[in-house]
């Protein structure tokens, strides 16, 4: 594919580590901006758990911001946060005072063995290393307890949509919306021991926004957040005006499939 006149070559690879971190930086960003997830999202998980959240005790693990953590706990849940990065958990801490949040990671959990009702990765499985991220699932979670994994993903049956993942994937030289699903679309990703049954959904929901908060919505991914400042600048001001032809009056409806994967700790 080739690129247009504003950005003749993409940007350099970052690494996964340095991609992670980017959103310590952007926090305040990735708070306002992203999209939350639906109720229909957490009725599929207490469906595939067959229990409730309401009571539970859930531990929300690459909380970021506490986009899912809010939901979960608006569910009646008894939610503590796992978080890696100290400017996300600063966020976290600013928008959800009281709700326990704990410096972590999936790969070592700073939780004792068995105390878990339900483990939730939302949009966050992917930064772990599931050689060390499933055992430790298996280790906290309780017996019959639940491992709840999910993403939010572009509706790529949609046109525009179709047409700013193609922008985007001629930008980073890589096919962003393929890469966005693989985590969800192949359980053998999620787990490559196969230790873990998982059962799959999908659940469409969307979101109407100003075009100046879908734009610094995209500009919230990791991608974009390594990319340097004037090309990122200029990416966005290109899908700025191609946005404006679909969408005149500024307004955009994002529509999502969030994947779910969820396993049970037989």
């Amino acid at each position: 594919m080739t690129t247009g006149p504003s950005h003749p070559s993409p940007p350099a690879p970052s690494s996964h580590a340095t991609r992670a971190h980017s959103f310590n930086a952007a926090a305040a960003q990735y708070a306002a901006n992203r999209p939350s997830y639906p109720p229909a999202l957490l009725d599929a998980v207490e469906e595939e758990a067959g229990r409730s959240l309401a009571g539970a005790r859930v531990v929300d693990v690459g909380a970021g911001t506490g986009i899912a953590t809010a939901l979960l706990h608006a569910r009646g849940a008894d939610v503590v946060a796992v978080e890696p990065g100290e400017g996300m958990a600063a966020q976290f801490h600013a928008t959800l005072p009281g709700i326990p949040v704990v410096r972590g990671n999936g790969n070592a959990l700073p939780l004792a063995d068995g105390t878990a009702d339900f483990l939730t990765y939302a949009q966050a499985w992917h930064w772990t290393d599931p050689a060390h991220s499933v055992p430790e699932a298996l280790r906290v979670l309780r017996p019959g307890g639940a491992l709840a994994l999910w993403w939010n993903t572009d509706a790529l049956d949609i046109d525009w949509i179709v047409g700013q993942n193609e922008r985007m994937s001629r930008f980073f030289g890589e096919d962003i919306a393929t890469v966005k699903r693989k985590a969800a679309d192949r359980t053998d990703l999620a787990d490559p021991s196969g230790r873990l049954r998982f059962a799959r959904r999908a659940v469409r929901w969307s979101r109407r926004i100003p075009l100046d908060t879908h734009l610094a919505n995209i500009g919230s991914h990791s991608a974009f957040l390594v990319t340097p400042a004037d090309r990122r600048t200029a990416f966005l001001a290109e899908e700025r005006a191609h946005l404006l032809k679909t969408f005149p009056e500024g307004i955009v409806e994002e529509t999502y499939d969030v994947l779910l994967l969820v396993a049970l700790n037989a």
